[in-house]
């Protein structure tokens, strides 16, 4: 019985150890330098998901977006929304994100406790009009829009920022919006 409680002790600090490092040992690392200067308040509401990286968290997703409300605490509360057109159903996950200190346009979001990425805003339209948002590695990439149709002239001019970036733009997909056929 000794040797059990032993051993739970053990991993009980190992997971914690874990958990501490995750959250508090890893630096920021912003893939792109996020933006200067962001006024939260503009930057909540509704964004339509445009551009993307392929990630199983958003496979198969169409008609996606990404809701932003401002917490009284200034930590945000993220409701992101698709329609996945091979279940024939909605998806729907809530975060929060927490302001990075000394990064403006950066956050630590958190989908699933213990566990964060960074969410950094490497460019924004000067109406607010467009984001784009990268995280700590270039596996993720995201152009949002208050539009679910912007031009494709903005499109291209992301593309090739994301390129010079050293992105990987062949695999970027362009999300779906429109009906719904259930």
């Amino acid at each position: 019985m000794e040797k059990m409680k032993k051993l739970l002790l053990f991993i009980i600090v190992l997971a914690l150890a874990g958990w501490a490092y995750i959250n508090f040992s890893s630096q920021p690392n912003p893939a792109v330098k996020p933006i200067a200067n962001l006024d939260p308040e503009r930057y909540m509401g509704t964004w339509y998901s445009i551009l993307r990286l392929p990630h199983r968290f958003e496979k198969d997703l169409d008609n996606v977006t990404a809701e932003y409300r401002l917490n009284e605490d200034g930590t945000i509360h993220v409701t992101n929304k698709g329609y996945n057109r091979k279940k024939g159903e909605w998806q729907t996950a809530t975060a929060s994100a927490e302001p990075v200190p000394g990064m403006e346009a950066g956050f630590r979001v958190t989908f699933f406790w213990p566990f964060n990425g960074g969410y950094y805003i490497a460019e924004l339209g000067s109406n607010y009009e467009y984001a784009v948002v990268v995280s700590d590695s270039k596996d993720y990439f995201w152009l949002l829009s208050r539009s679910p149709r912007p031009s494709q002239g903005l499109i291209d001019e992301v593309t090739t920022r994301a390129y010079a970036w050293g992105y990987d733009i062949e695999q970027f997909q362009r999300v779906t919006h429109g009906p719904v056929n259930d």
